[in-house]
């Protein structure tokens, strides 16, 4: 099902880049960690680990602003290839229906000839 592949690779991007979007909030959090340790005075220090914990719940919200837009974005690819796969075979049977009704209204010339014989 082709369908099912691309909304899986969607969400499969999406993955790898929360996952990289993690990683560099913790580098930047352990950066700020590490500035807080060599910290001189006391304000510096807590000005830091605030920093830290500041990085840390921005880049989570990112990540997690990322991942709502990648299932948003697949959910909704996923429902519209399946409307239109529905259109399409709504649409097939109609046109076998139109062939019927053409092949019984307009006779074949063999058919026509047949019947112009009985007539006659």
């Amino acid at each position: 099902m082709a369908e099912a592949d691309l909304d899986a690779v969607i969400r499969q991007l999406a993955k790898a880049q929360n996952k990289s979007l993690m990683a560099a909030a913790r580098k930047r959090q352990g950066y700020y960690m590490a500035k807080a340790a060599s910290a001189k005075d006391k304000d510096a220090k807590s000005r830091l680990k605030l920093m830290a914990k500041s990085a840390m719940e921005h880049g989570l919200a990112a990540a997690k602003r990322l991942q709502n837009s990648a299932d948003n974005t697949a959910d909704s690819y996923a429902r519209a290839i399946k409307y239109a796969a529905e259109e399409i075979a709504a649409m097939k049977p109609a046109k076998k229906v139109e062939k019927a009704e053409k092949a019984e209204k307009k006779p074949g010339k063999k058919a026509a000839k047949k019947a112009g014989k009985k007539a006659a």
